[in-house]
C-alpha cells in the first residue's frame, strides 16, 4: 500500500529542483547564450580555436577569452570582460595582418608547451607536427564539423560572431595543404548560403580575392568547392562584388580551361553551374563577364562539351544527365542574350545536337534535357530559318511530342514546343506527298494520340492573349487535319484500287480528327 507523502514537503522539494542546488550557482547574465540550439556555442567556439594557424603573426589583434566568452578583438576589453554584442557584420572586428606578431592564446596547456620548449618548425603545409600542436588529420576532422555546423543558420551566425572568417582567411594565407583549403571554402560556402552573412563574407578584407586564387589550385575536391562557393556569391545579392573579383581574363580563362579539360564529372558540373551562374545573374554581371569570355571561346567550348555528352547516347550510355542539362541551360541563355544569339543560333552544329537530344527514345533518363533542346530549338528557329532540314523527320516530330509530359508543369517550354510543330508542319505539302510518307506522318500522330489529347486539355486552363502561343497551338492542330483528310482520301484511293499498303486503325483516326478538331478554333 503506498504512503501518501507530505504535500508540504514535495511543494519545497519542486521548488528546490527549479531553482537549481544552492552549491551550484547560475553562471552570470553575460555568459548565457541567447541561442535555441542544441549544440553548445561553447564547443563551436572551441572549434574555431583549434582551427587558429600556430604561427601567431597571421592573426593580429585577436585574443583568447574564457571558454564561454568566444574570441574578441583589441577593441574588446582586455581585463577579461563579457564581449560586446556588436552586430554580426563588423568592419572593425578585426585586424590582419602577416606583418606583425601578436600572440594567439589557444589553448593554456599547448601554447604554453610549444612557447616554452620552442618546438616551432617551419612545416611547407603550414601545420606544426611537434609537440602538442594540432596535426593536419586533427584539423581536418574539427573543420569538418564546423563544416556541417555552418548549413544551420544560427550556427553559422555564432561562427561569424566569433572571427570564424577571420581564422580561415588566415588558414588559406598560410596553408599550403589542398585538404585544408578544401574545408575552408567548404565552410565559406555553407556560411554565404545564408544571406546575412554573405555581406560579411564580402566585407572581409582580401578574402573574396583569396577564394578567386583557389581556382589556380591543382586538386579537384578544392576547385569543386570553390566553384560551388563562387556560383552561390554570383546568385546573391552581392553578385556585383564577386564579379569584380572575377573579371581579370587571366581568371576567365582559368574558369573555361576548367570546363574544357577536366574529366573529374563532379567538378564539370560545378564549373558547369558558375558559367550558368554568371549567365543568369544581374544584367551588370552579364555586361562585364560575358564579352570576354565569349572572345575567349565560350560558345564553342560549350558546342564541344555538348556533343561529348550526347554522344554517349549513341554508344548506349546514359549520360550524366545534370551535366548536359546545365551546358543546354548555358546554351540557351546564350541563345537569347542581344549581343550573342546570333553566335549560337547560326551554329548548324549546335541545332543537330539539340534535335537528336529530341529524338532519343529513352526519355525518361534525359526528360529535363529535351525539354531545354526543344526550347533552344524554337529559339534557332526564331532567328535562322533551319525548318527545311526538319520538315520531313518523322522521328523528331515523335520526339518532340513525346516531350509534353516532361514539360507538364512548364508553360513557357510547352509553347516553344507549339512553335517548333506549328513551323514545320505548315512546311510539309501534303497533296505532294507519296501514300508512304503519308502513313508515317498519320502512324507518328495515331500512336501518340493520348499525349496529345493530353496536352490539349492542359492547355485549356491557359489564357492565352491574341496573337501569342494559341496561334501556333491551332495552326498545328488545322495542319494536323489537313494531313490527316488528305491520308484518309488517298488510302481510300489505293483501297479501292487494290494497292493500299499500311492499314491503320480507323478508330485511332478518327479520334484524332475529333481531338483537333474539338480544340482547334
Amino acid at each position: 500500500m503506498a504512503v501518501p507523502g507530505n504535500p508540504a514537503i514535495e511543494e519545497d522539494a519542486e521548488e528546490h529542483e527549479r531553482d537549481g542546488p544552492t552549491h551550484h550557482p547560475s553562471a552570470p547574465a553575460h555568459e548565457f547564450f541567447d541561442l535555441s540550439t542544441t549544440v553548445d556555442p561553447s564547443y563551436i567556439i572551441s572549434l574555431i580555436r583549434k582551427l587558429l594557424p600556430l604561427d601567431s603573426g597571421s592573426l593580429h589583434g585577436v585574443v583568447s577569452k574564457g571558454p564561454s566568452q568566444g574570441l574578441v578583438t583589441d577593441n574588446d576589453d582586455k581585463e577579461g570582460d563579457a564581449p560586446s554584442s556588436a552586430p554580426i557584420c563588423n568592419d572593425d572586428r578585426v585586424g590582419l595582418s602577416k606583418n606583425k606578431h601578436e600572440n594567439m592564446d589557444v589553448d593554456d596547456e599547448s601554447c604554453e608547451s610549444s612557447h616554452a620548449l620552442g618546438e616551432y618548425q617551419d612545416k611547407s603545409d603550414g601545420f606544426e607536427r611537434s609537440g602538442d600542436s594540432v596535426r593536419e588529420d586533427e584539423w581536418e576532422e574539427y573543420g569538418c564539423i564546423l563544416w556541417d555546423l555552418a548549413a544551420s543558420k544560427t550556427h553559422a551566425e555564432l561562427m561569424v560572431e566569433n572571427l570564424i572568417l577571420e581564422v580561415l582567411l588566415a588558414n588559406l594565407n598560410d596553408c599550403k595543404s589542398m585538404r585544408v583549403n578544401e574545408v575552408s571554402i567548404g565552410i565559406i560556402g555553407n556560411l554565404a548560403c545564408h544571406e546575412v552573412l554573405m555581406k560579411c563574407i564580402v566585407s572581409t578584407k582580401g578574402l573574396i580575392e583569396m577564394i578567386v586564387d583557389r581556382l589556380f589550385l591543382d586538386d579537384p575536391q578544392c576547385l569543386c568547392e570553390t566553384s560551388r562557393l563562387l556560383t552561390v556569391g554570383l546568385q546573391s545579392d552581392e553578385s556585383i562584388s564577386w564579379a569584380e573579383a572575377l573579371q581579370s581574363e587571366h581568371v576567365l580563362c582559368q574558369i573555361l580551361w576548367i570546363a574544357e579539360n577536366t574529366l573529374n564529372l563532379q567538378l564539370l558540373e560545378k564549373v558547369a553551374g558558375l558559367i550558368l551562374a554568371i549567365l543568369e545573374s544581374r544584367q551588370k554581371v552579364v555586361d562585364d563577364l560575358l564579352p570576354p569570355m565569349m572572345k575567349l571561346g565560350l560558345a564553342n567550348i560549350l558546342i564541344n562539351l555538348l556533343t561529348f555528352e550526347i554522344s554517349k547516347l549513341a554508344s548506349d550510355r546514359i549520360p550524366e544527365s545534370l551535366v548536359e542539362y546545365l551546358l543546354l541551360q548555358k546554351t540557351f541563355c546564350l541563345s537569347v542574350i542581344d549581343g550573342h544569339s546570333q553566335e549560337i543560333c547560326s551554329n548548324k552544329e549546335l541545332f543537330h545536337l539539340a534535335c537528336n537530344l529530341v529524338k532519343f527514345t529513352d526519355k525518361v533518363e534525359v526528360g529535363n534535357c529535351c525539354v531545354t533542346a526543344a526550347v533552344l530549338i524554337a529559339n534557332i528557329l526564331s532567328d535562322v530559318d533551319r525548318v527545311s532540314e526538319i520538315s520531313q523527320d518523322w522521328c523528331l516530330l515523335g520526339g518532340l511530342l513525346d516531350i509534353f509530359p516532361f514539360a507538364s508543369d512548364d508553360l513557357e517550354a510547352r509553347n516553344a514546343i507549339w512553335s517548333v510543330l506549328a513551323r514545320i508542319l505548315v512546311r510539309i505539302h501534303e497533296t505532294e506527298m507519296n501514300s508512304s510518307s503519308l502513313c508515317h506522318f498519320v502512324l507518328v500522330l495515331v500512336r501518340r494520340i493520348d499525349l496529345i489529347e493530353d496536352e490539349l486539355l492542359n492547355q485549356q486552363c491557359v489564357d492565352y492573349s491574341p496573337g501569342s502561343t494559341a496561334d501556333t497551338r491551332n495552326t498545328s492542330l488545322v495542319r494536323i487535319i489537313s494531313i490527316v483528310n488528305q491520308w484518309t482520301a488517298v488510302r481510300e484511293e489505293a483501297e479501292n484500287n487494290g494497292n493500299a499498303e499500311t492499314f491503320v486503325s480507323e478508330t485511332d483516326v478518327k479520334k484524332l480528327l475529333d481531338c483537333c478538331h474539338k480544340f482547334s478554333k
